[in-house]
């Protein structure tokens, strides 16, 4: 299987802060799935912890390299940019990832590099693989914090990104 490619400075063991959470499931393809995660407008329609999406200098609503955007989750207003960006194409696996951060004292300062990675497999299943890696004080205390809000939060993405992809499947089957 693919795996994250990440960027000096986060990588997951030397960072303040990691998660990762997985999904595969049958009856739906990358092509399902790419749309509703490479279009931030359609985040809240499906997750309940992002907010107010917005791209800047850009005409379409969909991500693309370099794109910079905003959007608030986890209490956090999130200024962010995407810094890989592979749409799905017959035999290799999508990826988009992006840095984002929020803040501007130590005390405050947070960044991210949060990746996404989904892939086809046989027989007709799909793998959805979110990862982010924090730095900074706020990054210290999501880490300590019980229940983890990193874990659950994007678990609550993963679950709503496969249901907005079976209902948009659903109504398109009938017609």
């Amino acid at each position: 299987m693919s795996d994250i490619i990440w960027p000096a400075g986060y990588v997951p063991g030397f960072s303040d802060n990691f998660c990762s959470n997985e999904i595969i499931v049958a009856g739906l393809g990358t092509n399902d799935i790419w749309p509703w995660l490479n279009t931030p407008g359609l985040w809240p329609g499906y997750y309940a912890n992002s907010a107010n999406p917005r791209l800047y200098d850009h005409l379409g609503p969909a991500l693309a390299q370099g794109v910079r955007f905003y959007f608030e989750t986890f209490g956090f207003p999130v200024e962010a940019q995407v810094v890989e960006h592979v749409p799905p194409t017959a035999g290799q696996a999508a990826r988009i990832a992006w840095h984002g951060w929020a803040g501007s004292t130590p005390q405050d300062r947070l960044d991210v590099h949060h990746a996404w990675l989904i892939e086809d497999l046989s027989a007709g299943r799909v793998r959805i693989l979110t990862q982010e890696t924090q730095q900074g004080k706020p990054a210290q205390a999501l880490a300590q914090a019980r229940p983890n809000p990193m874990i659950n939060g994007h678990q609550d993405w993963l679950d709503g990104l496969v249901a907005a992809a079976r209902r948009a499947q659903a109504q398109a089957a009938r017609g």
